[in-house]
């Protein structure tokens, strides 16, 4: 053994024998993740943001955040349930899936220790089409190459509700690419595909890029279809993508979509996810200031808003506290 890997041996025994001596003031230290999505993504930016406003008092509370960038909403529920992830961003229709126990999580049966904490900001479903594929509405993508989503993901899910709504298989494009949210703008200018579908909030990095590098179009998602979708499914609400958001769309773009929620488990202690909530709340216009999707939240809206498992015994201890509920 080396003298500095004594020294460091030493160092932390000395430190591991302190932290269990009483009155010696130091806090246990406990350590979570929050699960995401892609870096570029603004699931990882909400993770991001939340991480550092509760490690801000970390010498008080003793836990340590990190983040994890992953597949997304069913991927990250599917690992809290694992036992490997504290907490999860997920898509709204995505938590409720799994909460009654349908659609991607039909095999595994309904999740009864899932439990929300909070929803975050809308995630409008997005269409992009390449400029020169002839694209005017969504149903002009039939026998065209379009990016899907990559299994696991909300997008994913999503597309795949719409399709059955319109009656439309993948084989209906010529293409059904599974590319990631951070591949698909680079595809689209390449002329790799035509156009991309993706929930997402905005303004994004995933969109900006090919609207300003390709002159990329933004196509509204309107109609019976959607109407219907709308109508029967509480997790859904319409949504418009505001004029000139981004470069070379100066329409606005109607659509729809879902919200973005932040869920843990039964299994994750109630002083833990009280932390979280406080931290976030407690600190509300510096967490609005962390993305631009974020700007219009109202923490009465985000506690019920896109819930649909039960809120975690520490997420309603704050907000009991604070009288919103």
């Amino acid at each position: 053994m080396s003298r500095f890997s004594k020294h460091l041996t030493g160092g932390l025994l000395g430190a591991a024998l302190l932290a269990t001596l009483p009155g010696t003031g130091i806090a246990q230290q406990k350590f979570i993740t929050i699960g995401t999505g892609g870096v570029t993504g603004v699931y990882y930016a909400a993770g991001g943001a939340i991480c550092r406003l509760l490690n801000k008092d970390r010498k008080a509370h003793g836990i340590r955040c990190s983040v994890e960038s992953t597949g997304g909403s069913a991927y990250n529920i599917n690992t809290i349930k694992a036992g490997e992830l504290d907490f999860g961003m997920a898509q709204s229709d995505v938590q409720y899936n799994a909460a009654k126990g349908q659609a991607q999580f039909k095999d595994g049966g309904a999740y009864g220790d899932l439990r929300a904490v909070f929803s975050v900001h809308p995630e409008p479903f997005t269409v992009l089409a390449r400029k020169e594929a002839g694209v005017s509405k969504f149903e002009d993508f039939k026998g065209k190459r379009f990016n899907v989503g990559n299994p696991g993901s909300g997008t994913r899910n999503s597309m795949e509700e719409l399709l059955s709504a319109m009656g439309w298989k993948l084989s209906d494009f010529s293409l059904a690419s599974e590319l990631k949210a951070d591949e698909q703008g680079p595809a689209l200018c390449d002329n790799k595909i035509d156009g991309f579908f993706y929930g997402v909030g905005h303004p994004n990095a995933n969109i900006q890029d090919p609207t300003t590098t390709c002159g990329a179009k933004l196509i509204s998602l309107e109609g019976p279809v959607v109407d219907k979708l709308v109508k029967d499914n509480s997790y859904y609400a319409y949504a418009t993508i505001p004029a000139g958001m981004y470069n070379n769309n100066p329409q606005a773009t109607k659509t729809y979509g879902v919200l973005a929620t932040l869920v843990s488990s039964t299994k994750v202690d109630e002083a833990t996810v009280y932390q979280l909530v406080k931290a976030v709340f407690e600190n509300f216009d510096e967490f609005k200031k962390l993305h631009p999707a974020f700007g219009h939240l109202d923490p009465k809206n985000m506690i019920k808003d896109g819930l649909s498992a039960p809120l975690h015994v520490g997420a309603a201890k704050y907000y009991k506290e604070k009288g919103w509920m």
